[in-house]
C-alpha cells in the first residue's frame, strides 16, 4: 500500500492555495460565450461552475452540455438543475454544435449531457446525432462523449457506440460505499459493467473515467476504484478535488493535498492505465486534447 501525505481538513475555512486559479482572460471568454449565447448552446464548464473555465475558454475549448440545462437526477454533488419534466429533444442542437466546432476550430471536442431519464433511450440517439453533425463540418476533429449510465439500456449504449466517438467517457463519480449519499439514483456495478461493455464491444474506442475525491473516502479506497477500474481495462482516469457549489449541496470533507494525487498518479500508471490526470483542479474533461497525443503514441 502506497504511503500517504496527511489531507488538510478544513471544513468551513478557505480553500487551500493549492486551489486558487488565475485570473481568467475576459476577452476571450467573452468571445467563446457571445458565441454560445448566439447558437444557444450549454457547457458543462458554465452550468456546472467549474474552476477551469477561465482557462478553458481562454485557449478556445469547450465541453459541450446537450439535451439540457436541466438534470433528471438531483445528485447532491452536483450544481447542474433538477428538472423531472418529460421534455423533447431539439433537432437542430446537432446541427448548432457543429457549427460551434467549426467555428471555434476544435482539434479535440468532448460532449456531455445531462441525466434524461425520461427517453426512452436516455438520449442516446442525440449523441449520435451530435457525432455525425461534428463529422461532417469537422472530420478530423476527434470526439470523446461522455455519457451517464442510460439506466443500463445496453441497446442504447450500441446505437451510441455506432456513431464511433473516439473516446467514451463514463465518470464513476466516487467509491461504493458513498453511492447511496453521493450518487443515489446511481449503481457503481453498472457503471463498471457500462465501461467493461465498450471496451469489449467497440475495442478501438479508448474508454475513461474519473472521480472526484474529498467526498469522505479513504485513500485506500480511492486505490480500490482505481484497481476496478483498471479491471475493466479502462484507459484513462481522470482524478479531483470535490469542491461544494453551495449550502445546499454535499460539503467538502477534506481537501486532498497535491503529494497525494500525486501518490494517486503513480499508483494508476503502475497497475497500467495509458494516461492519468491527478491533481486538485483536475475535471473529467480538463485538458481533453491531451487525449489526442496519447492516440498518437498507443494507436488502435
Amino acid at each position: 500500500m502506497p504511503r500517504f501525505p496527511l489531507s488538510t481538513r478544513l471544513p468551513g475555512l478557505p480553500k487551500p492555495d493549492w486551489l486558487r486559479v488565475k485570473a481568467p482572460q475576459r476577452e476571450r471568454i467573452g468571445e467563446v460565450g457571445d458565441l454560445l449565447k448566439e447558437l444557444a448552446l450549454n457547457t458543462v464548464c458554465q452550468e456546472a461552475s467549474c474552476p477551469n473555465i477561465g482557462e478553458c475558454f481562454a485557449g478556445g475549448t469547450a465541453t459541450f452540455l446537450i439535451m439540457g440545462p436541466g438534470c433528471t437526477r438531483a445528485c447532491p454533488y452536483c450544481d447542474i438543475d433538477f428538472d423531472r419534466r418529460v421534455r423533447g429533444l431539439d433537432s437542430t442542437e446537432p446541427q448548432r454544435l457543429g457549427e460551434a466546432v467549426a467555428r471555434l476550430g476544435l482539434r479535440h471536442v468532448v460532449i456531455t449531457s445531462v441525466n434524461r431519464d425520461d427517453l426512452p433511450d436516455g438520449g442516446a440517439g442525440q449523441f449520435a446525432a451530435c457525432v455525425a453533425a461534428v463529422r461532417q463540418r469537422m472530420p478530423q476533429t476527434t470526439v470523446e462523449l461522455l455519457i451517464p449510465d442510460l439506466c443500463g439500456n445496453w441497446e442504447a449504449l450500441a446505437r451510441l457506440m455506432e456513431a464511433t466517438p473516439q473516446v467514451l467517457n463514463h465518470n464513476i463519480e466516487t467509491v461504493p460505499r458513498l453511492y447511496p449519499r453521493a450518487r443515489p439514483q446511481g449503481a457503481y456495478a453498472r457503471s463498471l459493467e457500462l465501461l467493461q461493455r465498450v471496451r469489449h464491444g467497440w475495442p478501438s474506442a479508448y474508454t475513461k473515467s474519473g472521480l472526484m475525491v474529498g467526498l469522505g473516502e479513504t485513500d485506500a479506497e480511492v486505490l480500490s476504484v482505481l484497481d476496478d477500474l483498471r479491471a475493466q481495462r479502462v484507459d484513462i482516469v481522470t482524478i479531483g478535488q470535490y469542491l461544494s457549489p453551495g449550502p445546499r449541496h454535499l460539503p467538502v470533507d477534506r481537501f486532498v493535498t497535491p503529494p497525494t494525487f500525486e501518490v494517486y498518479r503513480r499508483y494508476g500508471e503502475s497497475i497500467g492505465f495509458l494516461q492519468v490526470v491527478s491533481s486538485p483542479l483536475t475535471r473529467s474533461s480538463y485538458h481533453a486534447a491531451q487525449v489526442q497525443a496519447l492516440m498518437r503514441s498507443h494507436p488502435r
